[in-house]
């Protein structure tokens, strides 16, 4: 579990930008989800057995919050040399195969992933309408029981962000593989 002194961004924070093609063929930036609301960044990767156990909940989310203004991305980071399963044509195939509603980019060169301070996959973080960051965390309380979850983090950030309501744990020690850096 990584801890939140070893967070690059804390809440306030402006969310850097970014360039990076997406599994779509498209190559999207931070502001292309201008129009959003709030703008879910989650560092993500195909192999990683947390982001396997949250990968459902993850898409249902993103599907549940899209009709209220939530923008999911999903950023893959991994050193895609010593772990195949995270090259572009695989994460291309798993995107597909899941169903994922939303954009799935590929950062090659890792400088977005230091730019966030990615830590591990999932790494999710929330920006609100401003792109200044108001959560990161984990997804909630039980990766590999969903039946025992009783703290749907990430869920619960959106939830009192649209609301206007203060997020009661905005930093969360992240729980997952760590980021494979080159």
């Amino acid at each position: 579990m990584a801890e939140l002194s070893t967070f690059r961004l804390h809440p306030g924070d402006p969310a850097p930008d970014f360039a990076l093609p997406a599994t779509d063929g498209r190559t999207y930036r931070r502001d292309d989800f201008a129009e959003a609301k709030l703008l879910a960044v989650t560092f993500w990767c195909n192999h990683c057995p947390y982001v396997q156990a949250w990968e459902g909940r993850t898409i249902e989310l993103a599907k549940a919050t899209a009709n209220r203004g939530v923008q999911f991305v999903l950023i893959n980071a991994n050193d895609d040399r010593a772990y195949p399963d995270d090259r572009m044509e695989r994460m291309i195939e798993r995107a597909r195969s899941k169903g994922y509603p939303m954009p799935y980019l590929r950062d090659e060169s890792q400088s977005v992933a230091r730019a966030y301070g990615a830590l591990v996959t999932p790494h999710p973080m929330l920006f609100g309408p401003d792109r200044r960051l108001l959560f990161q965390g984990r997804i909630d309380d039980h990766h590999d029981r969903p039946e025992a979850v009783t703290a749907r983090y990430l869920g619960g950030a959106i939830d009192a962000a649209l609301s206007g309501r203060p997020i009661p744990r905005p930093e969360l020690p992240v729980l997952g593989c760590s980021v494979k850096w080159r």
